[in-house]
């Protein structure tokens, strides 16, 4: 959490995190899916986890401590391999972080109706106005969410774009993984 605000809640720390991260590993990934504990508990519970992720040290703080989990299948699409996660009561939230082609507002009226969906990724693809986006999306099983949107022109972590509300439909998504 080098460069994350101290002032930020947890959840929006921990989102800063894993944009961290996933900057890191540089553009062209898959996506990731992260399980996100409490970190006290995690300490007290999972003593060797614990110290395997570097916390033992940390006793003073509270916060959220993201785990990387399996690869999400790339032959199965996004919201269908969400419907199919079931959360285990330890795990107090989830995050995402996945990239995509956006346009601005600006672009959408020139949208064509009525494209397949592959179709229109395409016409997004070539289109000259088109913004590569890494965003990170988590949600609380209390329903509270914080993203992270970073351009791929704009590639330093002073310029990353945080809010509850950036990419509600991912959200929503995951916050489902939650219900029964």
């Amino acid at each position: 959490m080098s460069n994350t605000p101290m002032a930020a809640s947890p959840l929006t720390r921990a989102v800063l995190e894993i944009d961290e991260y996933a900057s890191g590993l540089g553009w062209d990934q898959p996506a990731r899916l992260f399980a996100l504990v409490d970190t006290a508990r995690l300490r007290a519970h999972e003593p060797v986890l614990a110290a395997q992720l570097g916390l033992q040290d940390e006793s003073g703080t509270t916060g959220l401590t993201p785990i990387e989990q399996d690869e999400i299948p790339t032959g199965k699409a996004l919201d269908e391999f969400l419907g199919t996660i079931a959360w285990p009561d330890a795990v107090a939230g989830c995050a995402l972080t996945v990239e995509r082609l956006m346009l601005p507002p600006s672009a959408e009226a020139q949208v064509p109706q009525g494209m397949s969906e592959a179709k229109l990724a395409k016409w997004v693809a070539s289109h000259p106005e088109r913004q590569e986006v890494r965003m990170t999306v988590a949600v609380l099983r209390d329903g509270t969410r914080e993203s992270a949107v970073r351009l791929r022109e704009k590639d330093t972590p002073t310029e990353v774009l945080t809010g509850p509300d950036l990419v509600p439909g991912l959200a929503e998504a995951l916050k489902a993984t939650f219900e029964d």
